[in-house]
């Protein structure tokens, strides 16, 4: 089976956020797993400094509204990657836009850079059976498979599958950008990419691809309701039989207490006593005094906005600090959440801990030295933070939504089973309730330390995930075969 994998950002070349982790960790596993893969990025040539990376000397040209933009390929030497080096459109500063914003023309770079991918495709002769699409930046590519490639045949027995890593990211632009993306003004109605008189580069991809994915079993259900759904549940009601949840790993290789470089000492559900050391040694560096043994630390790992309850934490602050405990931030995002966390640090400066230039470092040692991730989102497709605290005995104190829910067990207090705790409600009493529920069994060495290892047993690497791709490629193509016949 020969994969054409399709993302705006994977690492290790380039990266703002979750996407570029789960996109780059998930390319790995599934040609680990012996699927012959393609990966196809923008060549965003400011950001990207890897040095083995050579220009192939194949190009072709886009015309596009009357503007012609000439498309160079690049690839590793591995020959896995294929960067497409469109300079007017990606040679700047940023991947999305800069710090006055997106950029404008973020409709004519991605349905360029969605035309080109499959251009790039031909010329590398590399004819996929699945062409895997990653979030609204490449979600035009099935509309133009059944438009301008509608008769190639070089793309005939060729299925597309969509994963959606967070619905509210939908990649909307006004009805005059219709001449800017190569779309026939056909397509724009309610049953094609016209969404609220706007265009919506998302929903092309879930009305035109075969097969839709998305992070986690809980939020593909959610995502078909109104509360969930950012306008988009109607649509994804209709396509209900052909949406699927996968939820994401982590790298097992980068996040493992057993062997992390990054933290103070090493430690595995059979010997906690390395846990404990690096509580010592983060509350000491981070000037977290006094410190008392049983004083628990809880930390928040993340983007600083609605979407992860950030609001719910600052608004009830001192009733989490009168709890007795110990407050690590770390993550950066809004200014206006910025500035508010930064006043509450100074005001409570042994007892509160932010940091908004985000250091991997510092994440690692966070990770290995709280007692629990706060977690109280209003919605999480999948989240990685949760994953990587069970990874390392940090237990989870979450609001039970999406992927949260999909990877964490509430704590049962008769049965003494569990491996973290779960409020339903957003609302500040809910919230808060959890966290004392929490304290409370902290305050119980033997039992907490059973939550700690069951979390740290949990398999959560990537292997598991990818498998379940391959089958998800497998129906793809026979659903494919099936229309065809």
């Amino acid at each position: 089976m020969r994969v054409l994998f399709v993302t705006s950002e994977a690492v290790p070349y380039c990266k703002t956020g979750g996407l570029a982790d789960v996109t780059g960790a998930l390319f790995k596993e599934i040609k680990k797993l012996g699927i012959n893969v393609l990966m196809v990025l923008p060549y965003y040539k400011r950001l990207i400094r890897e040095k083995d990376i050579y220009n192939t000397g194949k190009r072709f040209e886009i015309r596009q509204n009357s503007s012609t933009y000439t498309c160079n390929l690049y690839s590793n030497y591995e020959k896995d990657t294929i960067f497409i080096n469109i300079p007017s459109l990606f040679e700047r500063d940023g991947i999305y836009g800069d710090s006055r914003g997106d950029y404008k023309d973020n409709d004519i770079r991605f349905s360029v850079f969605s035309r080109a991918t499959l251009m790039a495709s031909k010329t590398m002769g590399f004819q996929p059976d699945i062409i895997h699409m990653h979030d609204w930046h490449t979600a035009l590519i099935p509309l133009y498979l059944k438009t301008i490639h509608r008769e190639d045949a070089f793309f005939r027995n060729t299925a597309t599958v969509l994963t959606i890593h967070n619905l509210g990211y939908q990649g909307l632009f006004p009805p005059e950008a219709l001449k800017n993306i190569g779309v026939s003004p056909s397509f724009f109605n309610p049953e094609g990419i016209e969404f609220y008189g706007r265009i919506n580069f998302l929903k092309a991809g879930i009305v035109f691809s075969d097969i839709i994915t998305t992070v986690s079993n809980r939020y593909a259900e959610e995502i078909t309701t109104s509360e969930y759904g950012f306008g988009l549940d109607g649509i994804l009601r209709k396509r209900r039989d052909s949406l699927y949840g996968v939820i994401n790993g982590i790298e097992y290789e980068r996040w493992s207490p057993d062997r992390d470089p990054y933290i103070y000492a090493h430690y595995g559900a059979n010997n906690l006593r390395g846990k404990a050391l690096c509580k010592l040694n983060l509350l000491r560096s981070l000037k977290l005094n006094p410190y008392r043994k049983n004083t628990p630390v809880l930390a928040f790992i993340g983007r600083l906005a609605s979407q992860k309850g950030i609001e719910i934490i600052l608004n009830n602050i001192e009733k989490i600090l009168n709890l007795g405990i110990i407050l690590i931030i770390l993550g950066k995002g809004d200014k206006h959440f910025e500035q508010m966390l930064k006043d509450k640090e100074t005001m409570y400066p042994e007892k509160v801990f932010v940091n908004f230039d985000f250091n991997e470092f510092l994440a690692h040692r966070i990770y290995a030295g709280a007692d629990m991730m706060l977690m109280p989102s209003r919605y999480e497709p999948c989240g990685l933070v949760q994953l990587i605290s069970l990874r390392y005995g940090t237990v989870p104190v979450a609001r039970c939504t999406g992927g949260l829910a999909d990877t964490i067990e509430d704590y049962d207090a008769i049965k003494k089973t569990g491996t973290g705790f779960l409020f339903d409600d957003y609302n500040e009493s809910a919230f808060i309730e959890c966290i004392k529920r929490s304290i409370t069994v902290f305050t119980i060495k033997n039992y907490w330390h059973k939550i700690l290892r069951d979390g740290m047993s949990r398999d959560f690497s990537w292997t598991k995930s990818a498998r379940r791709y391959i089958q998800i490629y497998q129906e793809a193509v026979k659903r494919k075969h099936e229309y065809k016949n």
